[in-house]
């Protein structure tokens, strides 16, 4: 933790891993970024792993075990068995988990990872309707509205606030258990959207592991806006250690002003 604005040894910093290697976003670019946020904050040490291209995963097996919280930038080819075995045990006895974007259009036939994430999309998932889930409209700001105030994750930040031009994920689906809604936003139907307020943030149990799950975050640019910045370091944080030690920051945005920063891994 940081202590009085004192920064930590990289010995005292906790591990985060991110998995990457296959997506149907730029994944490419999207890491880099993933990785200078969780270290911009000062309180992590970021370790890549490239998943293979696919389709042969047999030899991908990380060492999940080693870090204090796994941050998934993946939607691919499913892996094996045994990885799958020890990624659940991983979080159910502990371990924090960030599902990042896209990462929950991944594993639809993964029974404990749509638990992990709560709600997902794509992928051919349907809801009790046999509808699909998992849609968004064009790319424009929107307006995030705080539902849990009480999370460390959530604790301090405004009721209200922008979020610059990003995908607004509606129509998930899922089992949603021991699964807490941090923020929504509204899905205006003039953008195809559901007229729905839509889970943006979520806080998982799985076991005695913590997961983040956040649907923000589309491209680089999405990710600039400050809030994005904000909740996946606090959330990356709560997912390692149940506690959130970071400020808010003064460019947070407001109700009515999108706030972006510049993040040049």
């Amino acid at each position: 933790m940081l202590l009085a604005g004192v920064a930590l040894s990289a010995a005292d910093k906790m591990k985060a891993l991110i998995i990457d290697g296959q997506n149907n976003h730029h994944w490419q670019e999207t890491t880099p970024v993933l990785k200078k946020i969780l270290e911009d904050s000062g309180l992590f040490v970021v370790t890549v792993v490239t998943a293979p291209p696919g389709p042969d995963m047999s030899g991908f097996h990380p060492d999940f075990a080693a870090y204090d919280v796994v941050v998934s930038n993946y939607n691919g080819v499913a892996w094996p068995d045994a990885t799958k075995t020890v990624f659940e045990k991983y979080v159910r006895d502990g371990g924090g988990f960030v599902s990042y974007h896209a990462a929950d259009n991944a594993f639809p036939d993964w029974p404990a990872y749509n638990e992990m994430i709560g709600v997902g999309g794509w992928g051919g998932r349907v809801n009790a309707q046999g509808k699909a889930c998992g849609h968004h409209g064009a790319r424009l700001p929107f307006q995030v509205t705080i539902r849990d105030a009480d999370n460390p994750i959530t604790r301090g930040l405004p009721a209200v606030w922008m979020h610059a031009a990003d995908e607004l994920y509606d129509s998930l689906c899922g089992p949603a258990q021991n699964m807490d809604v941090l923020a929504t936003a509204h899905s205006d139907p003039a953008n195809k959207g559901t007229g729905l307020d839509e889970p943006m943030l979520m806080a998982i149990r799985y076991g005695k592991g913590r997961v983040f799950h956040t649907t923000l975050g589309h491209d680089t640019d999405a990710m600039q806006s400050v809030d994005f910045i904000v909740t996946l370091q606090r959330g990356a944080e709560w997912a390692a250690t149940g506690k959130v030690t970071q400020k808010v920051p003064d460019d947070f945005p407001t109700a009515d002003r999108v706030s972006a920063r510049k993040v040049i891994p």
